[in-house]
C-alpha cells in the first residue's frame, strides 16, 4: 500500500497534528516525554477504572429493580445488552491499559545526560517549530499566501 506523500487535513488529523507539535514543544526532553506520557496513561487508566465502577453499580441496580420495570422488558434488554458490552469493551480497554503500564515502567529506565536532552530539545524546535512565532508566520503568509490570522 502506497502511502500518500500529503499529510491527511481532515479535522481529526488536523487536530491530532497539532496536539502532536504542542507535546513536542511543551515538552521536548526524554524526562518530560516520560512523565507526560506516564501521566497521559494514568489519568486514562483512572478516568476509565471510575467510569467502568459507575456503569458497574448502575447494571447492579437495574438488575435489582429488574423485576420492578417488567412492563417495559423489551427496551431494558436493549439497555442492558449496552450496558454490558461497554462494560466488557472497558474491561478489555483497563486489561490493556495494566499491560502498557508494565511496559512503560521500563522507559524510566533510560537516563541520558544534559549534553543528549538538549539534542532532544533542538530536534523538538525542528520537528514542531513555534506557530506562533513571527518568523513563522512571516514564511507561511509568503510561501502560502495566507492571512495571518483567520477570518474574523
Amino acid at each position: 500500500m502506497k502511502v500518500p506523500e500529503e499529510p491527511c487535513q481532515c479535522p481529526d488529523c488536523l487536530r491530532f497534528y497539532r496536539e502532536h507539535d504542542r507535546l513536542i514543544r511543551e515538552f521536548p526532553t526524554l524526562r518530560q516525554q516520560q512523565e507526560i506520557n506516564w501521566a497521559a496513561l494514568q489519568s486514562f487508566r483512572t478516568l476509565c477504572g471510575r467510569v467502568l465502577e459507575d456503569l458497574q453499580k448502575k447494571m447492579n441496580k437495574n438488575t435489582d429493580n429488574q423485576f420492578e420495570e417488567n412492563c417495559q422488558t423489551g427496551t431494558l434488554e436493549k439497555k442492558e445488552k449496552s450496558i454490558t458490552q461497554v462494560v466488557s469493551d472497558l474491561e478489555n480497554i483497563n486489561a490493556h491499559l495494566y499491560s502498557i503500564e508494565a511496559l512503560m515502567e521500563r522507559i524510566f529506565d533510560v537516563k541520558v545526560t544534559d549534553e543528549v536532552e538538549d539534542i532532544f530539545r533542538e530536534v523538538a524546535g525542528e520537528l514542531a517549530p513555534d506557530p506562533l512565532n513571527i518568523d513563522r508566520l512571516r514564511l507561511n503568509r509568503l510561501l502560502h499566501q495566507t492571512p495571518d490570522l483567520p477570518d474574523k
